[in-house]
């Protein structure tokens, strides 16, 4: 079975330890962190520390800022990939698997006027090829994996299908930078998302779930079993992890999610 974790804003409590009895309780065996910008992360480092010596499973960490690594502006991308970098490093002192990032978020999208980005196909690649390999590198002497989450055409215009991020990672040459696939924006990306993970299985590293509504998954129209189905026939054994808004009430929600996952096929 794979391991089911939920973002830790998901969950009912005060403290990292309250979200986990609740969470252990519903059916999940992890839980996803969140990480903002200003080196906030890092700050939280003592309260994570102690969450972990009190056997909260952290394993991986989820960007939670307001610019990415393939900002158009440079000072941006410069502190993006600082946070970063503070961020895997954080995420490696707990003992955990990586942290995921998409490329930009909400800066431009090629759908919505006015259609035509400030920069060009090839400088951004360029740009996106200098992030993902200093941060590769970063991720791989920490001994962590920066996952690269490809999003939805009207969020990012620059990596939306695994194929993208497939073709970014096989450039830097590293294993350390592997693709964070998400539920909700394949449903909107790929033709085929079962066939997307099963053509590109070697390059996912993590993934995160929600429905085709963004929903908690059940709340929409996605093909679980298919999609869970794709997971297991490539061996997948990673974490899944919730990143989903939540519709009626929150606890009962969120509560749902490891079982209707389980019935699925996860």
């Amino acid at each position: 079975m794979l391991t089911i974790a939920a973002q830790e804003q998901l969950l009912p409590g005060d403290s990292l330890q309250a979200k986990w009895d609740f969470a252990q309780e519903a059916g999940y065996g992890a839980i996803e962190l969140r990480a903002k910008g200003d080196l906030h992360f890092a700050s939280r480092l003592a309260e994570l520390r102690q969450a972990a010596k009190d056997g909260v499973v952290m394993p991986t960490v989820c960007v939670d800022m307001l610019h990415f690594f393939g900002a158009f502006d440079e000072d941006l991308r410069r502190d993006a990939v600082v946070q970063l970098k503070s961020q895997l490093s954080v995420i490696a002192e707990l003992g955990g698997r990586g942290a995921q990032t998409p490329a930009s978020y909400g800066m431009f999208s090629r759908r919505l006027p006015p259609f035509e980005p400030p920069r060009g196909e090839a400088e951004d690649r360029e740009i996106l090829l200098a992030g993902l390999a200093e941060l590769g590198e970063h991720a791989r002497r920490e001994g962590v994996t920066l996952f690269l989450e490809p999003l939805n055409r009207y969020e990012d215009h620059m990596v939306n299908r695994l194929e993208q991020a497939a073709d970014l990672i096989r450039a830097t040459g590293l294993d350390s930078v592997r693709i964070g696939i998400d539920s909700y924006h394949m449903n909107i990306e790929e033709s085929d998302p079962s066939a997307a993970v099963l053509a590109h299985a070697e390059y996912i590293g993590h993934a995160q779930v929600s429905d085709s509504n963004r929903l908690q998954p059940g709340a929409g129209h996605l093909d679980w079993p298919a999609w869970l189905g794709a997971l297991h026939t490539v061996g997948y054994d990673g974490v899944l992890a919730a990143e989903c808004r939540l519709g009626g009430d929150p606890v009962e929600a969120v509560r749902s999610i490891p079982a209707f996952l389980r019935r699925s096929g996860a």
